[in-house]
């Protein structure tokens, strides 16, 4: 067999298994309501995958590098987040996720910019979600969270995101290096996602709901890359990626043992 159709069958592969995640994943959320719904969504089921295959191809270093890039980009995602949550209020999908995904690059364009370290990171992300989780608030309940009904295309169409996803960070990441990688790494397929196909069918305000939802998650999930960094140079990248996805699990479970005590009180 050939190098290059080596290469191609085990991208392949890798898509695959990316995809296969994210569906397994998607029929979870859609089954487990908006609040539920949200704290999955805020799983690393995107950059997970990702990283996982990266971590095939390159040395714990790179992993670390890329993971300090990617820290400061999940700032952009909450801003994105609010974006789209005030906009969806009044305008149409196209307007409201076509302004957020802009946001988002524009924001990860500056961020790619820099060279982040551990501290700078965290404190953008205090900062960031400082200013997002109260105004994100509001939007967090509607009055009726309309039924989703899901059509055929939603999961493939998820599916196809994230693996084209996987496939560009594997394929890219020799040639761009570890800074780019982990700003590609974290693009929000599934906010994205969700946008796209939700708010056709159930509304802006109610996919604005499921999004604002995931505020404190997507927390959880970015001191989950902060521990990917910080455990990956000491242990080693498996290791380090465990101690990642325990982190976003355990983060996720508290907020909701935290939900189920509020409903009760």
């Amino acid at each position: 067999m050939s190098p290059d159709l080596h290469f191609i069958l085990l991208l392949v592969l890798r898509m695959a298994v990316a995809a296969a995640f994210v569906v397994s994943a998607s029929i979870i959320t859609e089954r487990s309501g908006p609040v539920i719904g949200a704290l999955i969504a805020t799983l690393p089921i995107s950059a997970g995958p990702s990283y996982t295959f990266l971590a095939l191809d390159h040395d714990a270093a790179f992993i670390a590098e890329g993971a300090l890039s990617s820290l400061p980009v999940n700032a952009a995602t909450i801003f994105m987040g609010l974006t789209y949550a005030v906009l969806a209020q009044r305008f149409s999908m196209s307007i409201s996720a076509g302004s957020a995904i802009a946001l988002w690059l524009v924001l990860g364009t500056i961020i790619r910019q820099f060279a982040w370290t551990l501290a700078g990171g965290l404190i953008l992300n205090a900062i960031a979600f400082a200013i997002c989780i109260p105004l994100l608030k509001p939007y967090r309940h509607v009055a009726k969270m309309p039924l989703i009904a899901r059509r055929w295309y939603d999961i493939p169409l998820r599916a196809a995101l994230v693996a084209s996803l996987v496939g560009t960070v594997v394929t890219a990441s020799t040639w761009v290096g570890p800074r780019v990688t982990g700003v590609i790494a974290l693009f929000p397929i599934v906010f994205s996602s969700m946008m796209l196909i939700l708010h056709p069918r159930i509304g802006g305000p109610a996919t604005a709901a499921v999004l604002a939802n995931s505020a404190w998650g997507l927390l959880g999930f970015g001191l989950g890359i902060a521990v990917l960094h910080i455990a990956v140079l000491h242990f080693g990248s498996p290791i380090g990626l465990c101690c990642a996805l325990a982190t976003c699990i355990a983060w996720n479970l508290a907020l909701w043992q935290l939900g189920r005590r509020k409903a009760k009180a």
